[in-house]
């Protein structure tokens, strides 16, 4: 008896015309397209960041039109740039003034930001160590006014002194402090004796 092939077992498996490929690929590529698409729209910076921008640089601006005119000099930055600044500096209307900065803070965005903030920096951190030494040279003559604790104590800090001159000026001090109350207390010799004390506690 002749035996039956045996059934076809394998998978049947269906891959679809040339136009099924090809809209799929079309379709994977627009949706690739909408996906950067998306992503660029998402890393622009929003309104409200540019808007905040611009009034960092309007701020940044203002202050360095506040610096003297020896370090506004010395900072380095477009030329348009400076004759702007220099025009606001002229400007006296708070409405002119307003729109100055305005374009001062759009000419900023083409300079170097960084380098007009540490110039800012500077000024700052100067104003600062002027402000804590004026405090110091305060205190020193005060104390010095006030006792010979202090006097020791100076002579002992800083030996290089004129002990005798500092004595005189000392002396002087104590005697225009006695007649009067202490918020009126700067007469010459408190300011004498202050500029005294003060080169020496700058080094």
């Amino acid at each position: 008896m002749a035996r039956r092939a045996a059934p076809h077992r394998g998978l049947d498996v269906h891959y679809g015309d040339a136009s099924d490929s090809v809209g799929s690929s079309t379709a994977n590529g627009d949706a690739a397209d909408g996906a950067v698409k998306v992503y660029a729209a998402d890393s622009r910076p929003s309104k409200t960041q540019r808007k905040q921008q611009s009034h960092d640089l309007q701020t940044l601006g203002i202050a360095i039109s506040e610096l003297s005119a020896e370090r506004l000099a010395g900072v380095d930055m477009p030329e348009i740039l400076r004759d702007a600044i220099e025009q606001f500096r002229r400007t006296r209307s708070h409405e002119g003034k307003r729109r100055q900065m305005q374009y001062v803070g759009k000419l900023m965005r083409g300079a170097d930001e960084e380098a007009l903030r540490e110039a800012v920096a500077a000024v700052t951190v100067g104003s600062a160590q002027e402000t804590l030494l004026l405090h110091e040279t305060e205190r020193w003559r005060a104390e010095l006014i006030a006792g010979d604790e202090a006097l020791t104590l100076w002579l002992d800090t800083y030996p290089d002194t004129d002990t005798q001159q500092l004595r005189s000026l000392v002396r002087a001090a104590r005697r225009g402090a006695k007649d009067l109350a202490p918020e009126a207390r700067q007469p010459k010799s408190h300011r004498e004796l202050f500029q005294f004390v003060k080169p020496f506690l700058i080094g």
